[in-house]
């Protein structure tokens, strides 16, 4: 076990956990930013959206993988998602988080 695999968990772990959970991809970059690509079936909210939309997220009733362009505002996303009782996982950057989830 690495020491980033001891101090975080193994993140590909957690993500195919939360799959299993048939969780949702939510991608918190702006308009702009998906429509230059994003992971098929994923859903969308840019992040300064996210607290009017907590209601929308909390109704599929899914846990959520959060992702954007780095991994900074999905990180923050995950932690709003996760203050408001909506299980999140930051999944980092969308196009490493895409190669994480099986085809």
């Amino acid at each position: 076990m690495g020491i980033f695999d001891f101090l975080f968990g193994d993140k590909k772990k957690r993500i195919q956990e939360f799959l299993d959970k048939d969780a949702i991809i939510l991608d918190v970059r702006t308009k702009s930013e998906w429509d230059n690509g994003h992971i098929k079936n994923a859903k969308h909210i840019p992040l300064d959206q996210l607290r009017n939309q907590l209601e929308k997220v909390k109704k599929m009733n899914k846990p959520v993988i959060t992702c954007c362009a780095s991994g900074a505002r999905s990180a923050q996303a995950a932690r709003i998602l996760n203050s408001n009782n909506i299980q999140a996982l930051n999944g980092g950057g969308w196009m490493s988080l895409q190669n994480k989830i099986p085809s």
